[in-house]
């Protein structure tokens, strides 16, 4: 039986998740002490971090914000702009971009900011895409491993020493006690939250025709390299109040373009716009850990008082989980075309990954489906 978090509905599952004695998720605890911070205080540590690494003569960029055009980077960007700072806009290209991902990055730019998009190789990563995908159950693998890298190998070669990030995920999403706390972005916390999955960049080398010289932009610098440079990373959600949907608001003021609806495994129609792959993404989260991204967002909203955890509880039984047909409007078959894989193939890794324990099966141990053709976790009508 899945153990749920008796105040929102986050599974025990969940990788770094920690539950107290009262079956109270990390996650809820986190955003529970953010009542004691004082967030005067906080802006004003803020503020002295980017007074120390302004620019004194203007002659190279205050900061770098790593962006996807999505609600959050234009948070991060209005803020630092506000505050009187010069950014240098950094994306790392996203693998298969939506056309509403790219309206919103022209969007971000008519902030007013210079901007850089770095597109690593896209035969190579196509590859990765699909090795990704059948080794470690993350077809945005290779996205995620150089949202982390291509900003800081920018912020080395320009030597432009702060990066500033947007939320820490494992204080808002519920891990460990001292990353959650973290104000800064170090290699080990990228090691060990930032998607590698038990992967690393160097076992791609010899497959596929993959070799050490395609994979520049998916390597972290080095230690000597980033004191060298004295690169520091902060999350913008440490000293800040963070958000999602307050974001979302806020961008909306200044031009980001949402969906027409809720997208599809959601629940709102303001996140994961540019990504048409994102559909697999959390679909296969949803295979191996039993929830998905609706999961997520209604335990976010439940933290914040804006919904009964009741109502999540419906609106997840309603979204999470759902195969991934069509994503942003884009049908699977399309997306996994671009990866050179059948469909077939797919349901073959989807079945590869499934965690049985979380499913029900038949006497024979075949995974239950219901009328939709979706599976059926073993304890949904029970969450308590």
């Amino acid at each position: 039986m899945i153990r749920y978090c008796r105040r929102c509905v986050m599974p025990e599952t969940k990788p770094d998740i920690f539950f107290d004695a009262d079956g109270v998720c990390s996650a809820c605890r986190h955003f529970s002490d953010r009542a004691e911070v004082d967030w005067d205080q906080r802006r004003a540590e803020l503020v002295e971090v980017l007074e120390r690494y302004r620019s004194r003569d203007g002659s190279n960029y205050d900061c770098i914000v790593p962006v996807s055009g999505g609600k959050d980077s234009h948070y991060q960007v209005i803020r630092t702009l506000e505050l009187g700072m010069n950014p240098l806009c950094v994306t790392a290209t996203t693998d298969m971009l939506s056309d509403i991902g790219r309206r919103n990055i022209e969007n971000l730019k008519r902030l007013g900011v210079d901007y850089i998009e770095v597109t690593p190789n896209p035969v190579v990563r196509r590859r990765i895409n699909r090795l990704a995908l059948t080794q470690v159950g993350d077809i945005s693998w290779p996205e995620h491993v150089c949202i982390f890298t291509v900003p800081v190998r920018l912020a080395v070669q320009l030597r432009v020493p702060l990066i500033v990030w947007g939320e820490n995920s494992q204080n808002e999403y519920g891990g460990p006690a001292t990353a959650a706390q973290d104000n800064t972005l170090t290699r080990r916390w990228l090691e060990e939250f930032g998607g590698l999955l038990g992967l690393r960049v160097s076992d791609l080398v010899g497959q596929d025709g993959i070799e050490r010289r395609h994979l520049v932009q998916y390597t972290y610098p080095t230690d000597d390299e980033l004191t060298a440079a004295g690169v520091t990373g902060v999350f913008l959600g440490y000293y800040l109040p963070w958000d999602g949907w307050a974001n979302a608001f806020i961008a909306q003021a200044w031009g980001f373009e949402t969906y027409p609806h809720a997208v599809e495994g959601s629940l709102v129609n303001y996140e994961n716009l540019d990504n048409v792959q994102t559909g697999i993404h959390d679909y296969f989260k949803f295979l191996k850990y039993g929830f998905g991204r609706a999961t997520d967002l209604a335990c976010m909203q439940v933290r914040r008082g804006r919904i009964t955890r009741a109502d999540a509880l419906a609106a997840v039984r309603r979204h999470d989980g759902k195969f991934p047909a069509v994503y942003l409007g884009v049908p699977i078959a399309e997306v996994l075309d671009d990866i050179g894989m059948t469909l077939e193939d797919f349901n073959a890794v989807c079945d590869r990954f499934t965690n049985r324990k979380l499913f029900r099966t038949d006497r024979h141990g075949d995974l239950v489906r219901d009328s939709d053709g979706n599976l059926v976790k073993t304890n949904d009508d029970n969450p308590d």
